[in-house]
């Protein structure tokens, strides 16, 4: 028996050749794209490039797939690739060390990916994401807020065109207008945000939003789920 033969049993020997032959971005590598990321590299995903420039802080441990007392202070890149090797020796990981803007010094040949996954939170890097994807023609999912959820059954995936409810689909859906842009699937929840019991700010700038571990976790697995059916051409129902 081999790691991957219960995944053949369902997709079939085609398929897992075809995810060892694929090449997957995954960009944040938290709550939702560390998840997603080990998803994919159980999955059989031959090649995955991994973009975080944040490290494993304890604030991390309730939600974070990587998030460990031991990994408290070390890049999350650098956990996340040690992980990968556990699971898949054979996966190539890349590490990026970087908050992608999109501009120089931080530019990546998105060429080179068979697919993209856009599991950070800003909405700067998430149009930097997405927009690059598109100019080369390269499949994305983008993940919008987990934060401040309760409900993990309330994620669906749409065209950001269709999404409903959702703060950060709202802004992605006016930016991704005026840059002419259509076509972007996404994951997103349609229940409305929970008020925090406390405000907490971070950097005196941004209020922090609770989370709990199942939900931008079942996130990330949606996401990764519907990369792998897209790669393989496996089609829903």
């Amino acid at each position: 028996m081999n790691a991957f033969e219960r995944s053949g049993l369902l997709i079939g020997e085609e398929s897992l050749e075809k995810l060892k032959n694929s090449h997957v971005a995954v960009f944040g590598i938290g709550g939702v794209g560390g998840f997603a990321v080990e998803a994919l590299a159980r999955s059989g995903v031959g090649a995955l490039d991994i973009i975080d420039n944040d490290i494993v802080s304890e604030s991390n441990i309730n939600r974070q797939i990587i998030a460990l007392y031991n990994t408290v202070g070390r890049y999350k890149t650098e956990v996340m690739k040690e992980r990968i090797a556990l699971i898949n020796p054979e996966c190539r990981v890349t590490e990026h060390r970087l908050f992608f803007l999109g501009t120089p010094p931080n530019m990546l040949d998105f060429s080179q990916f068979n697919y993209v996954l856009d599991a950070i939170d800003t909405v700067t890097g998430k149009l930097a994401i997405i927009e690059n994807a598109k100019l080369c023609g390269v499949p994305v999912i983008s993940c919008m807020g987990a934060g401040n959820k309760l409900d993990p059954t309330r994620f669906e995936i749409a065209d950001i065109s269709k999404t409903s409810v959702c703060p950060l689909a709202k802004v992605m859906r006016r930016e991704l207008k005026k840059r002419g842009i259509e076509g972007v699937k996404v994951v997103y929840s349609k229940e409305e945000a929970v008020t925090p019991l406390q405000l907490i700010e971070e950097g005196g700038k941004r209020q922090v939003a609770g989370s709990l571990a199942f939900v931008p976790s079942v996130a990330g697995l949606i996401a990764a789920g519907e990369i792998i059916k897209d790669l393989c051409g496996i089609k829903n129902g």
